[in-house]
């Protein structure tokens, strides 16, 4: 039956490798269960009611994505416009929160729009292969950041911004042996490498009082409703209410089109032109995640990178999403578990999996410099930037002035001219 529904022997996976790949892409972002509702708490939002909000959103949107577009990948609130929500709509435009979710809510409506309009695909389409190279690669580079300081491999720094940490501390030495089992494990191709690596340092993190146990396994999920269906439509035509609908919607399409493009790329669903393969789908269900997510009590929800450390345990179908969607319900009852999990057990799973992407980069076309120029851009723009969407639209916007500069304008797509001409509007008036 599950053979028929997600196509899993087709797909050169089993039930065993999905189910796997399930727990370790949920092990890697389990964290936003408790880092979610920390940022909107700024907001004034209930702390206790987002825990519940999160996971159901997550399940929600995770188990739509397995089942409507057979993808391996998890979706969440977005760690960036959660900050956004909480800092710039919240407490610097003067919105409420409640007001805020409005906002949330007609970005998921709109997105499922574009995506019906064929938008979101024709973007996807549009981007050159250089590009759909140069954004993973970014991404990569993305993840070994974001694991490493996770991991206190590279810490804040006021002078030169970040410097490297100190293996005298337990938790950074402990997450460098992670990362090296993790890699050991992977080249002698065992199976389930990542999650091995998590349960190994987790279980060594216990007697070194790096984590505690907890006092209890299970416990009652807070209440929803002190933000469930609590959006104020009040301030629709609002001049900021309108400006934080702009932006958090292009946020969420250049974010959601990089995440997917890196997903796809190391799941193999992908075709010889660097096209995704059930794009429109895989759209959709991110689309409606975000709408549900509205209606639940949090800011937008999107495709979440960590995803590709369950492809690289062997995900490939849309059941390693109904795994990881199920898992964020169980997590309502089962959430002192989870803390139990230390970031130096999950930092190295990202700097892995990072590692995996940046390999994309031997495809890159290195002797068109009108090609390589923009992909480096996007390589180094992403991580630097701390925002995929930003490292997209500098890259395109490389690509369509450096393509025109050299005579060769027959090479950029309507798309991509037209993109570049939002983006200058953008940078220039919002």
């Amino acid at each position: 039956m599950l053979d028929k529904i997600f196509h899993i022997t087709s797909s050169k996976s089993t039930v065993k490798n999905e189910i796997i790949a399930g727990f370790t892409t949920f092990m890697t972002m389990s964290y936003i269960i408790f880092v979610n509702p920390d940022i909107l708490s700024n907001a004034g939002m209930p702390k206790d009611a987002l825990i519940t909000a999160t996971c159901l959103a997550a399940a929600f949107a995770s188990i739509l994505m397995g089942l409507y577009a057979n993808y391996p990948i998890g979706l969440a609130t977005s760690m960036t416009s959660n900050v956004f929500f909480a800092f710039v709509i919240v407490k610097s435009m003067g919105l409420s929160w409640q007001q805020g979710l409005a906002a949330v809510f007609i970005v998921g409506v709109l997105f499922i729009f574009i995506t019906i309009g064929r938008i979101r695909e024709l973007i996807m389409d549009a981007i050159p292969l250089s590009l759909k190279m140069g954004i993973p690669a970014g991404i990569g580079i993305f993840l070994m950041f974001i694991g490493m300081q996770s991991a206190g491999i590279i810490i804040n720094q006021d002078e030169t911004l970040v410097t490297y940490g100190s293996l005298k501390d337990a938790d950074t030495l402990l997450a460098v042996f992670g990362l090296m089992l993790m890699i050991i494990l992977h080249i002698r191709k065992v199976t389930g490498a990542i999650l091995i690596s998590i349960a190994v340092i987790t279980i060594i993190s216990i007697p070194l009082g790096l984590t505690k146990l907890p006092s209890g396994i299970i416990s009652a999920p807070p209440s929803i409703s002190p933000v469930f269906l609590k959006m104020d439509f009040s301030k629709i035509l609002d001049a900021d209410f309108l400006m934080a609908v702009f932006t958090l919607l292009f946020m969420a399409v250049f974010d959601t089109i990089g995440t997917l493009m890196g997903v796809a790329q190391r799941a193999g669903l992908v075709d010889e032109n660097g096209k995704m393969m059930r794009s429109k789908k895989a759209f959709m269900a991110d689309a409606a995640g975000s709408t549900a997510g509205s209606i639940f009590g949090v800011s937008t929800v999107g495709a979440y990178i960590e995803s590709v450390t369950g492809v690289e345990s062997g995900g490939r179908t849309g059941l390693t999403a109904v795994v990881i969607g199920i898992l964020f319900l169980l997590a309502m009852f089962f959430s002192p578990l989870i803390q139990i999990v230390p970031a130096a057990a999950t930092a190295p799973a990202l700097i892995f999996v990072g590692i995996l992407m940046f390999s994309i980069v031997e495809k890159i076309n290195f002797s068109d410099w009108t090609e390589l120029t923009p992909a480096v851009i996007a390589v180094v723009m992403i991580p630097l930037t701390y925002n995929i969407a930003a490292g997209i639209e500098y890259s395109i916007l490389a690509y369509v002035i450096i393509k025109a500069g050299t005579g060769r304008y027959k090479e950029i797509s309507k798309t991509m001219f037209v993109l570049s001409i939002i983006f200058i509007l953008k940078e220039i008036f919002v």
